[in-house]
């Protein structure tokens, strides 16, 4: 029977009628927007802290318990909406999404104190972290092989620019209107996008615009990603976590996230506080120039995803073009050493957009290794626990750094942050072994692929 309802739907979708070409980076495009807005919300309440801790009294220590609320939620969502999103599909799960996180940003304006603000911020969280996943398993459905890092590069692409308009807008209304109205229309935004996405967004199977030459192309596409390996086929029901954790390649990524992820959350949560305390930035100052760095990581996250794509259209290996890339990544991340001790507060933020142009290559390559391991049903999953080994980390050392920067300074966090990197990537490739389709073997601990 669902077979039957499968060949109607496809068969409707294929009907004579108006045909949107490119569809396929339509598609992606929603999914920018979604994650330049997500990064706004996010950001709202980093590029506010000075002005925050100072209305509601709350010491470095208590902003970074606040950031790890977000972090904690963060992780235990990661997970749970990657199975979400592989168990209700790409529209619902991202309806379910953003409808939470949007409430949550908006109620950020009727915070009072450090519980009442841990809370709205723990629920943004959790709303937040569905994002990923379900970007991730977006991608795998809607690209070949060949196109998926790009594909990940572009909505990647939306942190960036999100954390570029965030700071210039959030300064503007919080100027004009005040810090609560601020989070009122920044939470307001995704409202807005879920009207275009109920509109527009169906799966390829389902969708009427789309045509019958770049179908074709996807379904080849889903095909030749399981070439070579014939015990992996798109009929196996989804693998469970339990399952999942069998495999080293799932390790790799998780632990590699658990490594590396803090560099990006370091400077997302605190750039704007550091600029404050440590450069004696004012927050029309942090308005001016906090989004500099943020231009590298989007020239990051786009040349990262189209680099490595480039690679395997020139006849290099996915395996070998996927760790030329992530290591070329990982070298340049230890420049956030260096902004530790420079003088001078622009060229602090020159080599801290060395940080994150290298970060977002890096990460580009590395969310789209669940594609390149697992079928498309366990795609979400993967990612979903990439995530939630991200957040532990980030989470750990996000408090962390409240401490050690209301203790001693900023110095201790950027040396070790700087180091990150690399640690992470030696982890990824020491554990991955070739970036190749994962034999579903459950019977195997640790399945070589």
């Amino acid at each position: 029977m669902r077979h039957a309802d499968a060949q109607r739907t496809e068969a409707t979708a294929t009907m004579p009628g108006f045909k949107l070409r490119g569809l396929r980076w339509w598609i992606v495009g929603l999914i920018f927007l979604a994650t330049l807005i997500n990064y706004i919300d996010r950001l709202t309440i980093s590029v506010l802290a000075p002005v925050i801790t100072r209305d509601l009294g709350l010491t470095n220590t208590e902003f970074g318990g606040i950031i790890t609320w977000f972090l904690l939620a963060y992780t235990i969502s990661q997970g749970l909406s990657g199975k979400l999103y592989d168990h209700v599909g790409t529209k619902r799960g991202f309806v379910c999404s953003i409808m939470l996180w949007s409430v949550a940003a908006i109620a950020h304006a009727f915070a009072r104190g450090l519980a009442s603000l841990s809370v709205f911020r723990f629920v943004l969280g959790f709303g937040e972290a569905g994002n990923w996943p379900g970007a991730a398993k977006t991608v795998a459905e809607w690209f070949p092989i060949r196109e998926r890092a790009f594909g990940m590069a572009i909505f990647n692409s939306g942190a960036a620019i999100g954390s570029v308009i965030a700071p210039p807008l959030i300064v503007w209304l919080s100027l004009t209107y005040g810090w609560q109205t601020t989070f009122i229309v920044t939470g307001s935004l995704g409202f807005a996008w879920l009207i275009l996405w109920l509109l527009f967004y169906q799966t390829p199977a389902r969708h009427r615009w789309l045509g019958e030459q770049e179908r074709r192309l996807i379904r080849e596409g889903q095909r030749a990603s399981d070439a070579g390996d014939a015990l992996v086929t798109e009929s196996y029901a989804p693998l469970g976590w339990r399952e999942l954790l069998r495999y080293r390649q799932v390790w790799a990524i998780v632990l590699a996230r658990f490594l590396t992820d803090p560099v990006w959350w370091l400077y997302i949560s605190w750039l704007p506080k550091y600029l404050s305390d440590a450069r004696g930035f004012s927050l029309v100052k942090i308005g001016l120039f906090a989004w500099v760095p943020y231009v590298a990581a989007d020239a990051g996250s786009l040349s990262g995803g189209w680099m490595s794509g480039y690679l395997i259209a020139r006849g290099w290996s996915v395996d070998r073009s996927r760790k030329v890339v992530i290591l070329v990544a990982a070298l340049l991340m230890p420049a956030g050493i260096f902004a530790a001790f420079a003088h001078d507060a622009m060229v602090a933020l020159v080599l801290i957009g060395v940080v994150l142009f290298g970060f977002q290559v890096w990460i580009n390559n590395v969310q789209t290794l669940p594609s390149d391991f697992f079928s498309d049903k366990a795609v979400g999953s993967v990612a979903g626990l990439g995530g939630t080994g991200a957040g532990i980390g980030s989470m750990i050392f996000i408090f962390s750094t409240g401490w050690v920067v209301d203790h001693f300074s900023y110095v201790p966090v950027l040396v070790v942050a700087g180091l990150l990197g690399p640690i992470g990537t030696v982890v990824l490739f020491a554990l991955c072994g070739p970036i190749k389709r994962v034999s579903i073997k459950p019977s195997l601990r640790f399945a070589a692929g």
